[in-house]
């Protein structure tokens, strides 16, 4: 399974772009849709070069192959593309290891779909301030996740 459209555009929307390093409310040094990695696999530096729209595509299409993995080997109930992709979304931003060790996983592993679907909300701090582009973020993510494909 892969990420769908409308994943793709939550994370395209919510990251943004630039094509200059800059330093995330998380406090990582991040580039092109929310990259924290290069293309080479090393950390996001604040003396990284510029780069072109279709280097950051291809950032994107890695990180999101990285997810979309992580997904697939977390996640042991069968899942809808939406909430495949909302996962991803979600994923992609928080990272891997906190989908691995989220209440999230465990609830929707569980088969407890609708309390999984309510854990998206609680994923809206970044450097431990709720920012108001996360809420909306997971608002977005957790309609799509409980959207019937």
């Amino acid at each position: 399974m892969k990420i769908n459209k409308a994943g793709l555009e939550i994370i395209k929307s919510f990251e943004g772009w630039s094509a200059d390093p800059y330093l995330c409310p998380a406090n990582r040094w991040t580039i092109a849709y929310g990259s924290t990695w290069d293309i080479r696999g090393r950390s996001v530096t604040a003396d990284h070069p510029r780069i072109t729209k279709d280097q950051g595509e291809a950032l994107l299409r890695q990180e999101v192959h990285h997810i979309e993995g992580a997904v697939r080997r977390l996640i042991k109930t069968p899942l809808t593309v939406n909430q495949f992709s909302a996962i991803c979304s979600w994923g992609f931003n928080v990272g891997s290891g906190n989908v691995q060790n989220s209440t999230l996983r465990m609830k929707l592993n569980r088969g407890d779909v609708e309390g999984a679907a309510d854990e998206f909300r609680k994923w809206r701090k970044a450097g431990g301030r709720v920012l108001a582009g996360l809420v909306r973020r997971r608002v977005a993510e957790r309609a799509l996740f409980l959207t019937a494909d």
